[in-house]
């Protein structure tokens, strides 16, 4: 990004998490700084972004203010763009910000540590299927199916909720299990899901169980928050590519980022990094 070239800013308006008046304040917080949004992109009113289209612009750079999901979508369509992309908290977890930026970073510090020129430019490492790339982690397993619970509650659709849980409870116990087979690691009988996440020591592999009915509902909801340590689990190593299989060689539901998607039972899932420049502004990265 040079001094003089214009800034776009990327939000998601059907987002659970979105608020005019946060939108507002990181608008302030780019103007305050000496930084001008040239434009405001509102996803998916608007068509993400492509690098044709920042690069005809002059843009070289793009802030991401949205959750991880909507992240995903727009930091993988620009892989091979020359720019820089800064991503800010604007959903509920913001895993891949907290990453780049630290566990309490709010926009407006992550905004002034950039005009203060703090900022450094990474590719950090992905977690990589034929489904996508995850920034923040990918989840393998009839476990996913709690997915559909998420939507359910962002929705406050009560009736969903119930239904979705209890089809949850009885896709994850019931369900057909996932076990990693190359390299040979954890449970004969697999799991209900596993959890990748991407590192510079390559790819953490945790997989999760449950002993009884009331196990599986605590995973679930701790799916849901995002807090899957709280069960039993057990880590299958720091990998640099794994094979997994189902139990009956059925298709492989997974979750990118939060967003569900399907992969063959026997798929190849590895870490390798992210194709486009993102900004990091905190010391520990």
């Amino acid at each position: 990004m040079t001094a003089n070239s214009p800034l776009w800013l990327l939000v998601n308006s059907h987002s659970g998490s979105f608020s005019e008046s946060a939108v507002k304040a990181v608008e302030d917080a780019f103007s305050a700084n000496g930084l001008t949004v040239a434009r405001r992109i509102c996803f998916p009113d608007e068509d993400m972004p492509t690098a044709g289209e920042l690069d005809a612009a002059g843009v070289g750079l793009l802030a991401v203010f949205t959750g991880d999901g909507t992240l995903n979508a727009a930091v993988t369509g620009l892989y091979g763009w020359s720019g820089q992309i800064l991503v800010l908290p604007g959903g509920t977890m913001n895993l891949l910000c907290k990453r780049l930026h630290g566990d309490d970073a709010q926009a407006g510090d992550i905004i002034k540590r950039l005009a203060s020129g703090v900022a450094i430019t990474v590719r950090p490492p992905v977690a990589r299927c034929k489904a996508g790339d995850a920034l923040a982690g990918l989840l393998v397993g009839p476990g996913t199916s709690w997915a559909h619970v998420r939507e359910a509650m962002r929705d406050l659709d009560i009736p969903a909720i119930l239904k979705g849980t209890g089809e949850a409870v009885g896709e994850t116990a019931g369900g057909i299990m996932v076990r990693c087979a190359e390299p040979e690691r954890g449970r004969n009988d697999g799991y209900p899901l596993i959890e990748i996440t991407p590192s510079h020591r390559g790819m953490q592999v945790d997989a999760f169980y449950a002993n009884e009915a009331g196990e599986y509902v605590q995973q679930g909801f701790a799916l849901l928050r995002r807090r899957f340590r709280e069960g039993p689990h057990e880590l299958l190593g720091l990998l640099d590519e794994a094979r997994f299989v189902s139990a009956d060689g059925s298709p492989l539901p997974v979750l990118v980022d939060g967003e569900p998607g399907e992969v063959e039972s026997g798929a190849i899932f590895t870490v390798a990094a992210c194709e486009v420049d993102l900004l990091a502004t905190h010391h520990g990265y």
